[in-house]
């Protein structure tokens, strides 16, 4: 291929690796890269409103994608991503039909690595399942270039707080009576949890009503609760029970209706009182796009793992700021507790204990919120006990 107006003979362009060619600025290569599948137990089986309406079963276990990258120069970032009930198989084997994209990249440029990893894999979608496997290449080369900083993730990406506001979720599932909530909420504000969020959305929503009054009555008043109805409501309950719950000053009332429905989300954050909080089940930016625009949430909750990784994220965060909208990321305390640190409106992140034995340095909490670490890129150690439930492992290139 030559130059129209010069003559001159010109390389091919190659889409997948449209940006910055290989020169001057370009000072390292990633070398190895090394995915495992973990599946990790939970203690017993939980349940949530989806189950309760017969759409899903019972929660056992949680598969993870890990993904290890070294560079050239010896430097190395670890990330996640994760799969509740299934996909998790599917995640691991799209994520090695891939990796070998990554090979012989410069780690720094993340944003075009995720475009040539996306369009590597790109004809079962550009979004679910095969931006969720790229998510953990995602984190992985955030937290390598944290690393090679010597920086927290939330202080690459520039922090605003060095703590951040944490609720509890792990405490208020439906499959636990009244009697166990408490007990467990009880355990929770002594270690330190800020907020609870109860499960609600059961068939009957009387039997919510009265889990909510219990649960307002032992925390007191001044304890942020929120609730969350997992989609399981249509909107006519929603508004009405929304409407009843106003009483017991709720920080917000999180997954009324499905996820897709931007335009009645849109009608209960107008008509209620009490913040209206959705976003965990989608999938790209696109799809927060439509959320916002439609003027459908307070608090957005996005989930770096299920969007993609922190490229996507960061970028729902810039159009959640500029609409002046609240953050409350779904799950993964490890990585939402750096991006929530560098939101500039204070946020809320979500505890789970569920994968404390996961990684050698647990989340230190205290006075109701959650410290960052620290430690350089996301901070995190594999522990025996997670290489222990390691199911499969590939490597790539020399790792």
């Amino acid at each position: 291929m030559k130059d129209l107006q010069t003559g001159e003979r010109l390389l091919p362009i190659n889409p997948l690796n449209a940006g910055l060619p290989p020169g001057e600025a370009t000072t390292d290569r990633v070398v190895g890269i090394k995915l495992s599948s973990v599946v990790m137990p939970l203690a017993a089986p939980i349940s949530d409103a989806k189950v309760l309406a017969g759409r899903q079963k019972p929660m056992t276990e949680v598969t993870f994608l890990f993904a290890e990258i070294k560079t050239e120069q010896g430097f190395e970032g670890i990330g996640y991503s994760y799969s509740k009930r299934a996909g998790g198989r599917a995640q691991y084997r799209h994520a090695c039909d891939i990796a070998d994209a990554l090979l012989g990249e410069d780690p720094s440029d993340i944003s075009r690595i995720w475009e040539k990893l996306v369009w590597a894999g790109a004809s079962v979608g550009r979004s679910g399942l095969s931006t969720q496997a790229i998510a953990a290449f995602d984190v992985a080369l955030w937290d390598l270039k944290a690393r090679r900083a010597n920086l927290p993730l939330a202080k690459l990406l520039g922090a605003h707080r060095d703590s951040v506001r944490c609720y509890n979720t792990s405490s208020g599932f439906l499959s636990s009576s009244i009697e166990e909530v408490r007990e467990k909420i009880t355990a929770s504000l002594e270690f330190g949890i800020g907020a609870i969020k109860l499960k609600v959305g059961q068939p009957d929503p009387m039997i919510d009503l009265q889990r909510i009054e219990q649960v307002r009555e032992h925390i007191g008043g001044n304890v942020p609760l929120a609730i969350d109805a997992n989609q399981q409501w249509d909107r006519t309950t929603a508004l009405r029970f929304g409407r009843i719950v106003e009483q017991f000053n709720l920080t917000w009332i999180e997954e009324p209706l499905d996820a897709y429905d931007f335009e009645g989300h849109a009608m209960l954050a107008a008509e209620l009182a009490t913040p209206i909080a959705t976003g965990e089940m989608l999938t790209s930016v696109d799809e927060h796009l439509g959320l916002i625009a439609a003027n459908s949430v307070d608090f957005i909750q996005p989930d770096a793992p299920r969007v993609g990784g922190i490229t996507p994220f960061l970028r729902i965060c810039a159009l959640a700021d500029q609409k002046k909208l609240q953050l409350a990321p779904h799950y993964c305390m490890e990585i939402h507790l750096h991006l929530t640190a560098a939101y500039s409106r204070e946020p809320w992140v979500e505890h789970f204990d569920w994968s404390d034995t996961m990684f050698e340095h647990r989340l230190e909490v205290k006075d109701g919120r959650m410290i960052v670490p620290n430690r350089p890129g996301l901070g995190l150690v594999p522990s025996g006990q997670m290489r222990a439930w390691t199911s499969e492992t590939a490597t790539f290139g020399k790792f």
